[in-house]
């Protein structure tokens, strides 16, 4: 302080003894333009000494400016003014460095939270109360197949419902909305929650798509209740069954000993005779029905090779030619490309497809000028699927979430088990089936690999 008080009392003695030479070259030394010279000095010298006085002050509020626009990009010096100012110049710089630090760990912790939200697998949105998007991760942008998003009423081509899900969403919402893209399915699960920031309120959503979840879960529980069933049916039939067998066989014995003539004029006896050979007969035939369904627990894991579709779809035509030359039903296959290669267990997806083309089959028996077409193509996300089409009746709506279900079938002689065990052997090749139906125009089942 001691220098800055040297340097203002300096200041202030030489513009003192400036002053006074003007005056005295005015006065007495009779030199007019001298005198003018030694003014403009002056002024010089007392705008010297003004900026040096006010320099604190413009370093203060340089500083309070860096602060407000964020620039810490400024450095401070109380070089030649003293050391008080230099102890204050090393302060500021410190506080400007210490800011710099706050700034760089506050980039750092955005990009870090940046890279996480990019890289988590559930798709998540940030908007506000207006609709204009924030910020979208990588994996939404997958989910709803868009490049970018400005506001979430460019979902509308997405899903309309999707987009009034969004626009409602309150604190803790949560709501499943389906939506069905070509040949996909999708249910998507969407979370919500709101939040205020810089005044202003914010949604934050998270999105994903459960459906390959919620088909696991049935399977497995329907799984779980076919193998509880099947074990006390099984377990209650078998002595019945066998129990029937030997009084059969006891009474069968006897109606060919000695006593042939009196047992086989006894009526009564012939009854039980026939009586008990139907039990052991339909338990037998139970039996059978209930191994059948011991299937859906029991499929082997798929034994992965890679073929060529097209050879799979020659195949099934020539298997059906036979069936199908004394009816009205035409069967076309279609592959594109021809090259198409696929990568499973040819024989499982061969009993799917059988099973779907007999499915075919039977629901055109009573339609004149019955088609059947298998095609197989890359889907809209470039994996390979196959279709089974027919333009039968249809199914109708009601039974159309239902045709999955074990035992259900919409057929008087059907086991409802065809359809179940087509979407498990899917399941096995990470895949999944699908079925769109209109009733009285066609049918479509859907094989997504």
């Amino acid at each position: 302080m001691r220098h800055f008080r040297v340097q203002i009392t300096l200041r202030i003695l030489l513009i003192t003894a400036t002053i006074t030479g003007a005056l005295m070259l005015a006065l007495w030394g009779g030199s007019l333009l001298g005198a003018i010279l030694l003014v403009g000095v002056v002024a010089a010298q007392v705008a010297s000494l003004i900026r040096y006085a006010d320099r604190t002050n413009r370093d203060v509020a340089r500083f309070l400016m860096s602060i407000r626009y964020s620039d810490f990009s400024q450095t401070f010096s109380g070089s030649g003014m003293g050391r008080s100012f230099v102890t204050l110049a090393g302060a500021l710089n410190r506080v400007m460095d210490d800011f710099r630090e706050a700034r760089a760990d506050t980039e750092e912790h955005y990009r870090y939270l940046q890279t996480v939200m990019q890289h988590v697998g559930t798709g998540l949105i940030t908007y506000t109360a207006r609709g204009n998007v924030e910020l979208i991760n990588a994996a939404a942008k997958r989910l709803l197949r868009v490049g970018h998003l400005k506001h979430i009423g460019g979902l509308s081509g997405f899903s309309p419902a999707l987009v009034q899900v969004l626009q409602n969403m309150g604190p803790g919402g949560k709501k499943i909305v389906k939506v069905v893209l070509g040949d996909d399915l999708l249910e998507l699960v969407v979370y919500g929650t709101t939040f205020r920031m810089k005044g202003e309120m914010y949604t934050l959503v998270s999105i994903q798509d459960i459906q390959t979840e919620l088909e696991e879960k049935e399977i497995e529980a329907w799984q779980r209740l076919t193998r509880v069933l099947t074990h006390e049916i099984m377990n209650s039939i078998t002595p019945i069954s066998s129990l029937a067998g030997t009084v059969h066989g006891l009474l069968q014995d006897d109606m060919q000993t000695g006593q042939e003539g009196m047992l086989r004029g006894d009526a009564k006896l012939c009854d039980i005779r026939d009586a008990v050979e139907t039990i052991e007969r339909r338990s037998h035939s139970l039996m059978r029905f209930v191994g059948a369904y011991r299937s859906l627990t029991r499929i082997p894991r798929p034994d992965m090779t890679i073929f060529q579709v097209k050879d799979l779809l020659a195949d099934m035509e020539r298997l059906f030619r036979a069936e199908l030359s004394g009816r009205s039903i035409r069967l076309d296959a279609k592959c594109e490309p021809e090259s198409l290669d696929l990568t499973a267990d040819r024989e499982q997806v061969e009993q799917i497809l059988i099973n779907l083309i007999r499915n075919s089959v039977q629901s055109l028996s009573d339609v004149g000028g019955g088609a059947i077409t298998v095609r197989a193509r890359l889907g809209e996300r470039g994996r390979p699927l196959i279709q089974v089409v027919d333009n039968g009746p249809g199914i109708e709506p009601e039974a159309l979430d239902k045709v999955f279900i074990p035992f259900f079938t919409t057929r008087k002689d059907g086991s409802g088990i065809g359809m179940s065990l087509a979407r498990q052997i899917m399941r096995q090749h990470g895949g999944v089936i699908g079925i769109k139906s209109k009733p009285g125009a066609e049918t479509i089942v859907t094989l997504r690999f």
